[in-house]
């Protein structure tokens, strides 16, 4: 006699995946690139994120960019500064070991400036989409 046959998996047999709340989920991406995706379980997006923005932080601080303090006199100092702050623990770590001096007779100094101050922003889009993935307005892991 044949063994009975199982049923297949679906969707609304399987038990429910509850998403990590948005705040945890955006609070994690600004810390790290990427683990806010990682978080979603989109392993994918957060790799890439995660490979892409902190090499070119690494790469802004080879080429001689400054780290900028935070001063609210300077408009333009204060917004870079927020910018780079938007990479979380990176540019925490950065800051206490001393790294991000800036060679301001470097001819890549500017470019250096530029790569620190893009990879932020970068992280800030890079928390939208984490948002928007835990809220469930794009596609994530299905509940």
């Amino acid at each position: 006699m044949a063994p009975p046959r199982k049923k297949p998996l679906s969707t609304t047999s399987m038990p429910a995946f509850k998403r990590p709340g948005t705040a945890l989920t955006c609070s994690l991406a600004w810390l790290f690139p990427g683990a806010g995706h990682m978080l979603q379980g989109q392993a994918g997006k957060a790799l890439v994120f995660g490979v892409t923005l902190l090499p070119m932080y690494v790469l802004g601080l080879a080429f001689g960019g400054r780290l900028f303090p935070v001063q609210v006199a300077e408009p333009l100092v204060l917004l870079a500064s927020v910018a780079q702050w938007m990479l979380g623990a990176t540019r925490l770590v950065t800051g206490w070991a001393g790294y991000g001096a800036g060679d301001v007779v470097a001819a890549s100094y500017e470019y250096g400036n530029t790569f620190l101050i893009v990879a932020g922003l970068m992280n800030v889009l890079v928390m939208f989409d984490a948002a928007d993935v835990a809220r469930g307005r794009k596609g994530g892991v299905r509940s």
